[in-house]
């Protein structure tokens, strides 16, 4: 059985910390990217930028993004570490 040291585990948690910032990051560029296509889109056929249907999309999917970032910078607010370990521990009594 392969043994884990505390290096290990520090690693490994700072390795998903950084895929999930990753993923954010990811997330920020598309949203912002996409955006300024359809509001380019929106203003070459016609709407003004000052034309609340321009912002829609962006107003309801910035809301999704604010999730995003809340999960990651904010993991332990809702189903967080202590949650997860409490219960793998409590499943792992159940099952001996």
């Amino acid at each position: 059985m392969e043994t884990y040291n505390e290096e290990d585990l520090k690693y490994s948690e700072a390795r998903k910390k950084v895929k999930k910032l990753k993923g954010l990051y990811v997330h920020a560029v598309v949203y912002v990217l996409v955006n300024l296509f359809i509001i380019a889109s929106n203003t070459q056929q016609g709407l003004q930028l000052s034309d609340m249907d321009n912002y829609w999309t962006a107003i309801f999917w910035g809301v999704g993004l604010l999730a995003h970032a809340i999960g990651v910078y904010v993991p332990n607010i809702f189903l967080g570490k202590e949650w997860e370990e409490r219960k793998i521990r409590e499943l792992m009594d159940k099952y001996k």
